[in-house]
């Protein structure tokens, strides 16, 4: 069934009323012509007086019909108001569960992360040793919890301490992974790890610490340029992961990344 809202039919019936008036007006003027016209005819004493009493009473039909019309566009200004304001409310709401619903995206996200998080530890646990943690079947060490710094040596000797070495980043999976794991881990804080890369044996020719050439590098625009003579590589996690490498010196003072076998996977 066809319905109509409040708004629209307190306009339709403005819309009425002022029709309504302007007949009115109309037949008013019409007969205050006829009256006239008829004045210079014979007319009675009564036929007069009726004439009079019609006029009167068609006059007043008319200012109740103003009145009521003044009455009904007071509703309907009113009615704008409280549709206006319902609006505003509309898009109050509105925004807010614009807002919730960022949030909700946020915090699932986050959730979905700790998760991820919660089975590398679980499964470090088993496989690693305390602290560290197991991502694509490697154990994986990041100081991330310390405020301790090396050089690029003396992380080599921590890892190797440990039973294992600098971090070798020979896919762009475990270079996701890495990235990725400390991008969302440091959160605002900019860190710097050393990764087990190094030119220092013939400038240019980049090597893992096992003597393997670089295959494939990660690194940021203009890198690596060998400004005040460096010579080693350090990873900055960044969204863009295929742009995460800097060469630099050695002797600067850094976090690391460590690397090694898990005790078993079976």
């Amino acid at each position: 069934m066809f319905t109509m809202s409040p708004g629209r039919r307190h306009r339709l019936a403005a819309v009425c009323l002022a029709l309504l008036a302007a007949v009115l007006l109309i037949l008013n003027i019409g007969l205050g012509i006829h009256y006239n016209k008829l004045t210079d005819s014979h007319l009675t004493l009564d036929d007069t007086e009726r004439i009079s009493k019609e006029l009167v009473d068609l006059q007043d039909t008319y200012k109740t019909a103003v009145e009521t019309m003044k009455d009904a566009s007071k509703q309907v200004d009113s009615e704008m108001s409280r549709q206006m304001q319902t609006n505003w409310e509309l898009e109050h709401q509105t925004k807010r569960s614009n807002d919730y619903k960022s949030q909700m995206e946020k915090v699932t996200k986050e959730i979905e992360t700790m998760r991820s998080y919660l089975s590398m530890l679980s499964d470090g646990c088993k496989h690693c040793p305390a602290g560290w943690i197991l991502m694509n079947s490697v154990c994986y060490y990041f100081p991330l919890k310390s405020n301790e710094v090396k050089t690029w040596k003396e992380s080599r000797d921590f890892c190797q301490l440990q039973g294992g070495d600098l971090i070798i980043i020979d896919s762009r999976d475990e270079e996701n992974t890495t990235v990725n794991y400390l991008k969302n881990y440091e959160a605002h804080t900019v860190m710097r790890f050393w990764i087990g890369l190094t030119d220092v044996h013939e400038e240019g020719t980049w090597k893992w610490w096992d003597g393997t050439l670089l295959a494939e590098g990660y690194w940021n625009d203009g890198e690596p340029n060998d400004h005040n003579n460096e010579d080693c590589a350090a990873l900055y996690p960044k969204a863009n992961f295929y742009k995460s490498w800097n060469d630099v010196k050695c002797d600067a003072q850094m976090k690391w990344i460590c690397e090694k076998a898990p005790k078993s996977l079976s």
